[in-house]
């Protein structure tokens, strides 16, 4: 097999290279190929092109996207009353208002409003959808306090899998830390990342969640972080994941 061309490894498919360096999804950049909003050295692109970030001109809505230099990892502390997007319409607070002003960061997935703890936030689109992306599996782990009766009857059914949203979780795993008769404190571990799954899986069993927060996702921990406060992920937990 012959090696490729030094040129011909600098290639990236446009919808990649868009991804990684702008704010749009790979999803959002081929919709916009569709629609001719893209050009590529000033002609409209195609779905499935490649460019060379070093020689192609990238053009969006009339405005260039060029290459990051530096790619950032981030493992935020999100406290409860921020909600996970990058702006918002409301002028509410943003778990963006808690991390440096860097351009095209976002975060990897979801933490609902009421909810806190870990939250990575990224601009390396290859990471993002590899913590995302279904086929990943990534697990992640909550610490969460119960409403009600919580029996073993109620357990099974949660870590089988149970019906919200019309679709069918994947199974879960829990661990009772204290139990008392209306009350019980537990961690679970998904591999999911589905819209406000843990409430809506706890209110399918008559048991609403009180206090929520994340504690890991993958190899990444919460550790001991602070409310508020983030750090830069290691070379080993980007790897690791």
């Amino acid at each position: 097999m012959k090696k490729p061309k030094p040129q011909q490894q600098m290639l990236l498919r446009l919808n990649k290279f868009i991804s990684e360096n702008s704010k749009y999804s790979r999803r959002k950049a081929d919709e916009l190929i569709k629609e001719g909003e893209v050009l590529l050295n000033k002609k409209p692109a195609k779905l499935g092109e490649k460019v060379d970030p070093q020689k192609d001109k990238v053009t969006i809505l009339g405005e260039n996207v060029s290459q990051k230099k530096q790619k950032i990892y981030i493992a935020l502390y999100k406290p409860a009353g921020y909600i996970t997007t990058r702006s918002d319409e409301l002028d509410r607070k943003t778990v963006m208002d808690l991390v440096p002003k860097i351009e095209n960061l976002k975060p990897i997935g979801r933490l609902d409003k009421d909810s806190e703890g870990l939250l990575l936030i990224s601009n390396d689109g290859e990471f993002i959808n590899r913590m995302t992306h279904p086929k990943f599996e990534c697990e992640k782990e909550y610490k969460a306090e119960i409403k009600g009766s919580f029996t073993k009857e109620k357990q099974k059914r949660l870590e089988e899998g149970i019906r919200i949203d019309r679709k069918k979780t994947y199974p879960a795993k829990i661990t009772i830390l204290n139990k008392e008769e209306d009350n019980t404190i537990l961690t679970i571990k998904i591999h999911e990342g589905r819209n406000r799954q843990i409430r809506k899986m706890f209110a399918q069993i008559n048991c609403p969640v009180k206090y929520l927060t994340r504690l890991s996702i993958g190899k990444i921990k919460l550790s001991n972080l602070e409310k508020g406060s983030y750090r830069n992920l290691t070379t080993t937990e980007i790897n690791a994941n």
